[in-house]
């Protein structure tokens, strides 16, 4: 073997890991979060996180994305550590898929459909229909399917790459000599933990021994230990993923890093005893590409089923390892382990954005009853809940640019962008409300009270921004369309009672009614509340033209006005009926 093959090997890997890095960001994008959902919805029942683990991880081809992804939720206070454990265990099941599909390019057969079961037979074709999807095709969608099929067939073109270069170890006697120190169960423990964890993949590693089997060199008595290391060395994943985190989700990354010391002890302890006693004759033979994935399943099966049942027992080591105490957790759940995950990283924000939606409708609503019945504690509250809103936007908006920086399928774009550009109209309306508090303040520390018919006018005006704020939030949360529609209708009334509203009070004035005093905090009540239904707006145009893929407000603005839509002149007869002022003062 000279220093080509080397390359060509070293080639191979990095086709390898290119190929199952594309093929595993394709599925996350088709998936669209739907996995990651399950997993945050997890209940506290461990068989069933075991087989929701083994499911998403089989699916996203990735034990040590499902891993850094448990840590993130156990970081975030949105999963306990008890439920994370069964998650664990099943993502090492889960993660032998790999190992099953490289698996079948040992089949044997001349049968054209043993052919067509072998990867280097189907990926060809595999290679062109996706070059066709991601080429010809519009749809984010069929794209990113063109992109898993790609992805694959490189991670496949990689694995014939690495096994075509070791062929010639065969021939090397000097290779076979080294290989005899792996059938010490120490050293191969280590070789495997040292691989996986220096390319952070376990199936990668599996891989590259599956490769190394067909040189009919390796041994079961080298492969078995070798592969038990490489369970360790997929642990280095998480654990850096929980440093700086929070003590629970180092707990998680611990409990880890345990099962699979634990296992490997158990497992090798129990097979060399029986080796003792039995005298395995298997053990000189030479593995092969099945045998490798059926070790490897074997080894994390039987290893869930012996610590399942001490799952807590696991919990309470890591409790003992991590002792140190920590704050609060972080109630908006965003972290930054989720940004490997982009469409679910999108759905936590999306959960906060509606948090945040809620918290500004609420501190406004407060605000308005404030007027003319002032509290203390209420205004406390509402000063707290803008800071909150503020944190909100803050956060949000940073987390969701570090998202936009990531690869993300057409949908996760638009919704990115939707949620960027509302989270600030969301804050601007909290900052109306502590206007309007201010206003309130104001008139009950002066002791000064509006007349009743300015009462009523006000009145009228507050009922349609509080129906357009609770329009335009419902809009937002589930992304109605329908919903948003309704809003510029009721904007525009909401101007004319403005305008109306305005031109009353100038009577007032004039007539004697009104103070001065009173008519600045009549008119600022007047220009914020104008202000939040522009505010909404801003979110209902926002939703509209996202969803049509361009966003000009101003142009979809001035074409709805002139072009005497029946749908809009419809709602804003409706909304003019509704909100009608009492009689005209004189």
């Amino acid at each position: 073997m000279d220093i080509f093959s080397v390359f060509t090997l070293l080639g191979g890997l990095a086709l390898f890991l290119y190929g199952m890095n594309v093929l595993s960001e394709g599925l996350e994008k088709i998936s669209g979060g739907r996995l990651e959902r399950m997993l945050e919805k997890l209940t506290n029942n461990p068989i069933k996180g075991v087989l929701l683990g083994a499911a998403v991880t089989a699916v996203i081809q990735s034990s040590s994305a499902t891993t850094v992804m448990v840590v993130g939720f156990v970081n975030s206070g949105i999963m306990k550590l008890s439920q994370a454990i069964g998650i664990i265990m099943g993502a090492n099941i889960g993660t032998t898929v790999t190992a099953w599909i490289l698996s079948l390019s040992g089949l044997e057969g001349e049968s054209v459909w043993v052919q067509m079961l072998k990867p280097d037979t189907f990926s060809p074709i595999l290679a062109v229909i996706g070059i066709v999807l991601i080429m010809f095709c519009k749809s984010g969608r069929k794209r990113d399917v063109g992109s898993i099929l790609v992805g694959f067939a490189i991670l496949m073109f990689g694995m014939s790459t690495m096994s075509n270069a070791v062929e010639p170890l065969a021939d090397v006697p000097e290779f076979a000599e080294i290989l005899t120190l792996f059938t010490n169960p120490l050293f191969g423990v280590l070789a495997g933990a040292i691989l996986t964890g220096i390319i952070q993949s376990s199936s990668a590693s599996v891989g590259i021994l599956q490769a190394l089997s067909q040189t009919g060199q390796i041994t079961f008595g080298a492969a078995i230990p070798i592969i038990l290391g490489q369970n360790i060395g997929t642990c280095v994943t998480a654990l850096i993923s929980c440093i700086g985190a929070k003590r629970n989700a180092k707990r998680a990354a611990m409990v880890h890093l345990y099962f699979n010391i634990i296992g490997t002890i158990v497992f090798l302890s129990l097979f060399y005893i029986g080796n003792a006693i039995f005298h395995f004759t298997f053990l000189d033979t030479a593995v092969t590409e099945t045998s490798i994935a059926i070790v490897h399943t074997t080894f994390n099966v039987v290893t869930t089923l012996l610590l399942l049942p001490f799952s807590k027992q696991l919990g309470k080591l890591a409790e003992l390892t991590i002792r140190e105490k920590s704050g609060k957790e972080d109630s908006l759940g965003l972290d930054d382990r989720f940004l490997n995950s982009p469409s679910f990283a999108i759905e936590q924000c999306r959960g906060a954005a509606g948090r945040m939606a809620e918290l500004s409708r609420d501190t406004l609503l407060t605000a308005i009853h404030e007027v003319g019945h002032y509290d203390r504690k209420r205004a406390e509250t509402i000063t707290q809940n803008e800071n909150m809103v503020d944190a909100y936007e803050d956060k949000l908006g940073t987390y969701l640019v570090k998202i936009s920086s990531r690869p993300l399928s057409e949908e996760d774009s638009k919704e990115t962008s939707r949620l960027l550009h509302c989270i600030g109209d969301f804050e601007r309306i909290s900052d109306h409300a502590v206007n309007i508090l201010d206003a309130a303040r104001e008139m009950h520390e002066k002791n000064i009270q509006f007349s009743q018919e300015a009462k009523e006018e006000l009145g009228v005006m507050s009922a349609a921004v509080e129906e357009i704020l609770q329009l335009t939030i419902q809009a937002f949360q589930q992304n109605d369309l329908t919903l948003a529609r309704q809003v510029e209708p009721l904007e525009q009334v909401i101007d004319e009672l403005k305008a109306e509203l305005r031109l009353r009070h100038i009577t007032r004035l004039k007539d004697g009614k009104c103070t001065i005093e009173l008519g600045f905090v009549f008119s600022d009540l007047l220009t914020n509340y104008e202000r939040v239904s522009d505010h909404c707006s801003n979110i209902a145009v926002c939703l509209i033209e996202i969803s049509n893929a361009a966003f000009d407000t101003h142009g979809y603005l001035n074409r709805l006005k002139s072009s005497g839509e029946p749908e809009f002149t419809s709602d804003f007869e409706r909304y003019h009926e509704k909100y009608v002022l009492p009689g005209a003062s004189s």
